[in-house]
């Protein structure tokens, strides 16, 4: 078996290069920090799926003294052909004596056989004080590839990448924090070429790559297809004695019940969201909402939310006789076709009925107490009665999973949940919104989903989170 191709992290201090690793290695435990000297030891990520190790970052820290180390270097060479040797000598002479104790750390991989990407913030003037470090890394003999990472927001990389184009292989501009998944596919494949015993290790590093891809959208659709459906069917259930049903109303009974409803279902929500960022490995995120701090526009019950993520009467009763047509059919089918139809137009018309009176609100559940048996007396709260609840739902759950998918770990700001500015099922199929429909109206109903429905439900999830992805991706 090939070992996992090394890459060291290079560069001057303070410009982008633990952003680089924590992105690639798909790790947001990395410590990243605005003043220079965070990183003073070299530290190696690897980055595993599925207990192999596809490649290794090795985040290092950025040269202090490159002048002086190249006068060094410069002294004790004699031709081009010991470069590499001096650049090891160096490392023995200095490794020691404290004074160049940066350089030999992020020389120290390079000289084991490591691949070299070098970091410079885009932002800032090229400056010629870089071309002691950049030959330093030429003199290793290494692969090298650079990226520009722009920090700040002023733009000097057409600037950068004439000059690095001198010293490196491959120059690309990465922005650690927003650059899309298909970049970093894209800087795999290129040192692929740059180094032949690596070409095959990294192909397959793309292909665990592409399948992890897939497979974490399928196992989100999963997740979001079951807490969808246990939220639907939830029910808040309390037993009273004859005494507690003596000192409480039915008010106040009910105003507890519906007050531990609630959170439950936030509590549930929240799990959900905790759950796909760990699917991504996102374990640090801070999002616009806390936990248990319900502000107003991101309540899952609040006004914002189903006017966001809600659908309309119209659409509901479209939706309605679609999946009333559906279960008509089967009259016809019966009647052996004598009923030429009626089943279909009789079913898609109660289908449709039904929606419709579940329209452009949220109905809430509503307490129902049992009778008293042997002294005690059962109250519940739920289900929710309105599959308005359930798009509301699916539809946070979606835009969620769209931000976490497409964030990397090198990323430390405030997630928004804010909604785009289209509606999540716009641009799905006829045929994938009846099934969530469905899915949505069994739940109301209190009829549990068999497995094929769940997966069918899954799918269709699966499906309109491709569609939204598209949508979203296609307007950038």
């Amino acid at each position: 078996m090939m070992a996992a191709p090394v890459f060291a992290v290079v560069g001057h201090p303070n410009k982008g290069k633990s952003s680089i690793v924590a992105t690639l290695s798909q790790n947001d435990a990395i410590a990243i920090a605005l003043e220079p000297g965070t990183t003073r030891q070299r530290q190696e990520y690897p980055l595993t799926v599925d207990g192999k190790t596809l490649y290794t970052l090795v985040d290092t820290p950025g040269f202090q003294r490159p002048r002086r180390v190249m006068e060094w270097l410069e002294a004790h060479s004699i031709s081009a052909s010991d470069r590499a040797d001096t650049v090891k000598a160096f490392i023995i002479q200095h490794r020691d004596d404290g004074g160049f104790t940066d350089e030999c750390e992020l020389l120290t991989p390079l000289t084991e056989g490591a691949g070299i990407i070098y970091v410079v913030d885009g932002s800032v003037p090229y400056s010629a004080q870089h071309e002691a470090e950049m030959t330093i890394l030429r003199w290793s003999g290494r692969p090298s590839l650079a990226l520009i990472n722009s920090i700040g927001e002023d733009d000097y990389s057409d600037t950068w990448a004439r000059a690095l184009g001198q010293f490196f292989q491959v120059v690309r501009k990465f922005d650690a924090v927003s650059a899309p998944f298909e970049q970093h596919i894209s800087l795999l494949r290129a040192f692929g070429q740059l180094e032949p015993a690596w070409d095959q290790p990294l192909a397959q590093a793309t292909a665990f790559l592409l399948a992890q891809r897939r497979q974490r959208r399928t196992e989100a659709a999963t997740m979001i297809a079951r807490t969808l459906e246990e939220m639907m069917s939830f029910r808040e259930k309390r037993t009273l004695t004859t005494l507690q049903t003596s000192q409480l109303s039915d008010d106040e009974l009910a105003r507890q019940l519906r007050t531990s409803w609630y959170d439950n279902q936030r509590k549930r929500e929240q799990h959900l969201r905790i759950a796909i960022e760990k699917l991504y490995e996102h374990h640090r995120v801070e999002r616009q909402e806390a936990e248990l701090e319900w502000h107003s526009e991101h309540d899952l019950f609040s006004e914002d939310s189903r006017k966001a993520w809600g659908v309309n009467r119209r659409y509901l009763a479209t939706a309605g006789f679609g999946a009333g047509a559906v279960g008509g059919a089967g009259v016809d089918a019966l009647t052996l076709g004598h009923s030429l139809g009626a089943g279909a137009l009789v079913g898609g018309l109660i289908g449709a009925a039904g929606s419709y009176f579940y329209g452009d609100r949220l109905t809430l559940p509503v307490l129902n107490t049992g009778v008293l048996t042997n002294g005690l007396r059962t109250a519940t709260f739920g289900p929710v009665q309105d599959s308005q609840f359930g798009y509301v739902v699916l539809g946070r759950a979606i835009n969620h999973w769209w931000h976490i998918s497409h964030r990397n770990h090198a990323g430390r700001d405030l997630l928004d949940l804010a909604p785009a500015d289209n509606h999540w099922l716009e641009h799905l199929d006829r045929a994938n919104r009846q099934v969530i429909h469905r899915a949505l109206e069994r739940c109301r109903k209190q009829r549990a989903l068999d497995d094929k429905t769940r997966m069918s439900l899954a799918s269709a999830i699966e499906q309109a989170m491709g569609a939204y992805d598209d949508w979203r991706l296609n307007r950038t």
